[in-house]
């Protein structure tokens, strides 16, 4: 696969389910990308991708996702998720994410200093940072999840 995508999305969403799993798939659902296949890539930014404001695939299609997620089915648990994109000054950029019991507060701060830090080992300018970052507490199982989808 050579493909170079073109656009971009930036979700975070959490939920509460009966099970782990299911809290997982209704925060999908709430992120709007429960009924895409998530493939997970890892950390690149391509030159020229626009920022898009919903994504609309088929049921079922396979979309390359950088992602963190979190499950949870300790009551009373603050859970957190959060995704950062770094950009250079050519708009390229290098994504992060951070998901754990934590603050979303927390998870954001993380993602900024990983950003931060691998800009400083690619030696590259870092112009500007993006993230979003959700946070729930858990009554029976939750789940707190941030992506970035590439297409």
């Amino acid at each position: 696969m050579l493909a170079k995508p073109q656009q971009f999305i930036i979700v975070a969403a959490t939920a509460e389910g009966r099970h782990g799993l299911t809290a997982f798939d209704k925060a999908l659902l709430e992120a709007g990308v429960g009924d895409i296949n998530l493939v997970r890539l890892s950390s690149i930014m391509p030159h020229g991708c626009r920022e898009a404001e919903k994504i609309a695939f088929p049921v079922g299609a396979f979309v390359p996702t950088a992602y963190g997620a979190y499950t949870s089915e300790k009551q009373g648990e603050l859970i957190a998720a959060a995704i950062g994109i770094g950009f250079a000054p050519d708009g390229s950029g290098v994504i992060m994410e951070h998901a754990g019991a934590c603050s979303a507060a927390e998870a954001r701060r993380k993602v900024e200093e990983m950003l931060q830090e691998a800009f400083k080992n690619r030696e590259r300018e870092l112009v500007k940072i993006q993230v979003k970052s959700v946070e729930h507490r858990v009554e029976k199982a939750g789940a707190a999840f941030a992506a970035v989808a590439l297409w």
